[in-house]
């Protein structure tokens, strides 16, 4: 039944905040992994390490989220309800 688990996760009222960046998924080759990011503005957009996200960059991703470097600061962002 993991469809059901899937569906239940992507339907969560409330997981992502409005007018908030939020990581949508991840995917690619464990080498080369990029991710999809909803940024503050609604838009969303394909990152790979080295990438700007708002004022912070990716360092890293792999497959429990990605890595921001903000002000001297990493943080780990993951999808909301995983």
């Amino acid at each position: 039944m993991p469809n059901i688990s899937v569906e239940n996760a992507a339907t969560q009222r409330g997981a992502l905040k409005k007018n908030a960046t939020a990581l949508l998924g991840i995917f690619g080759p464990a080498t080369k992994m990029r991710a999809l990011v909803r940024l503050s503005s609604g838009r969303v957009r394909e990152v790979t390490p080295g990438s700007r996200v708002g004022s912070g960059k990716v360092i890293a991703i792999d497959a429990e989220g990605i890595l921001l470097q903000h002000g001297g600061e990493t943080r780990r962002m993951v999808i909301p309800g995983a």
